[in-house]
């Protein structure tokens, strides 16, 4: 959704999901799937001790979980290519589709967000 306009986003959605439907999938079950997949566990946070920042792993609750998951879902969507998908519906589904078997653009940006805060295990104890 952009700017607010919620039933150009109905729209899409309800589309992508006959394209899925037109597949073979269910639909809201793929959706459930996808955004399960793609909800990252833990994120970094920036937090300053004594001057320095450090980048502190912490554990994601649901509700940001579920707002990251759709939005990386959407911006891996709009990412994809005009030449092979041609409306925003149909690289949605893709996305979606992907999604769901743990490969594409979404899933990525999740693990890029585990393997940062894997990383910064290290400084697990400033977490507040």
């Amino acid at each position: 959704m952009r700017d607010g306009k919620k039933t150009v986003a109905q729209a899409q959605v309800y589309g992508a999901f006959n394209v899925l439907s037109k597949k073979g999938e269910d639909p809201l079950k793929a959706f459930e799937r996808a955004i399960q997949n793609v909800g990252p566990k833990v994120e970094v946070k920036a937090r300053r001790v004594g001057g320095a920042n450090y980048q502190v792993p912490v554990e994601v609750k649901h509700e940001r979980k579920m707002a990251l998951a759709l939005r990386w879902i959407i911006e891996a969507a709009r990412k994809r290519s005009n030449r092979e998908f041609h409306t925003f519906a149909e690289k949605l589904a893709a996305e979606l589709l992907d999604a769901t078997q743990n490969q594409g653009e979404a899933i990525r940006k999740r693990d890029i967000a585990l393997k940062q805060a894997e990383a910064n295990r290290a400084f697990a104890h400033f977490r507040w």
